[in-house]
């Protein structure tokens, strides 16, 4: 059996790929999923005229612990939203990720969308879902990558459109989507104000995936599970704050959707090997590993598996382990779950490779 290794001891032994580790990636944003070249090219394009930032000065510096911070983060989003422009932009988007996905070994991708800003320029929202879904079909079949989708409301939005979001996202349950979220600042709309929305979402079957426990600490996780009945939560790192709240986490077999470049490049925390990784994973939390937005701080899937093998010194044995967490915590099909988790277990029943003349 492989022996842990703690972060700061760098034994120089053969690694595996883990580009061929299967495994679901269930933390990815809609725009936020974009290649920099395709965002650079729709904007010439459109004729959407891109801060440096987002051009020649990509990824940019970012940090989101305040305010203004958020909001600059916010804009640059928005500002890459706007370059998708038409349906076959969207698919180009998708088609790309799934791409990607297949590329970092990922076999399932859970996709978060919130269809109030892409309505305006599809027809509205019934209009941008069906659209979204469809496209999702196609980049399905192009890569050989499962998708589901998961509508996502924006807690800075009135409750009454996160209601309207979840009846959306109710009625097409069982045909490509597949949960139902809650993002943006977790310091604006309080989560008991979204209950309802999640009541609608469950009782469809949807997964519930609301954010919690980034930009706050355990108080901004606990009603995301007594309130919202969270399956999984985004991010979820700050719940360290509380052993006792990582206990109930751990118990009920809450996945939290940890994604470390992302906590590095909005400050969360000063450096990958202080995203709290080892102690969640240590203390019987499930963990799915996440890139958030790559199109914003520059990194994918794998790449998350790779910092935590290198700042936290996950041997091979715990980042299968890893693996098996983000398939465990998916909805992806019983099928596809079956054949990614045979598909762990065969990346690390076989021999790593030998380990370079004079490393």
């Amino acid at each position: 059996m492989e022996r842990s290794v703690r972060a700061g001891a760098r034994p120089h032994v053969a690694r595996r790929d883990l580009t061929q580790l299967p495994k679901a990636h269930l933390h990815l944003h809609f725009t936020g999923s974009m290649r920099h070249s395709t965002l650079v090219e729709l904007a010439l394009r459109h004729r959407v005229q891109l801060p440096d930032s987002l051009v020649s000065q990509w990824p940019p510096a970012l940090r989101a612990t305040d305010e203004r911070g958020w909001f600059r983060f916010q804009r640059l989003y928005d500002l890459a939203r706007s370059v998708l422009q038409t349906p076959e932009d969207l698919r180009r988007l998708l088609r790309e990720t799934a791409e990607d996905e297949a590329a970092e070994g990922s076999g399932w991708l859970e996709i978060q969308v919130d269809p109030s800003g892409y309505a305006h320029r599809f027809g509205g929202l019934t209009t941008t879902v069906e659209l979204v879904l469809d496209a999702a079909r196609e980049a399905e079949l192009a890569s050989g990558v499962g998708i589901g989708v998961v509508i996502a409301a924006n807690r800075t939005r009135h409750p009454l459109d996160a209601r309207t979001l979840a009846r959306l996202a109710a009625r097409y349950a069982g045909r490509g989507v597949v949960g139902f979220g809650l993002s943006n600042d977790e310091r604006r709309g309080r989560p008991y104000e979204f209950e309802h929305a999640f009541r609608i979402a469950r009782r469809a079957g949807l997964l519930s995936t609301p954010h919690g426990g980034e930009l706050q600490g355990p108080e901004s996780v606990r009603p995301c599970i007594d309130l919202l009945g969270a399956d999984r939560i985004g991010h979820g790192v700050r719940a360290v704050e509380d052993p006792r709240l990582v206990e109930r986490i751990a118990s009920r077999g809450i996945t939290l959707e940890v994604c470390p470049a992302s906590n590095v490049s909005l400050g969360v925390a000063d450096s990958a090997g202080e995203v709290p990784v080892r102690g969640l994973f240590e203390a019987g939390v499930p963990i799915a590993l996440g890139a958030d937005d790559p199109l914003l701080f520059g990194s994918r899937l794998a790449a998350q598996y790779e910092l935590v093998r290198s700042e936290h010194g996950f041997s091979d044995a715990e980042l299968a382990e890893l693996a098996r967490g983000s398939i465990r915590g998916s909805a992806a099909p019983p099928g596809v779950r079956k054949q990614l988790l045979e598909g762990v277990d065969d990346w690390l029943a076989a021999a790593a490779p030998r380990p370079a003349v004079g490393v």
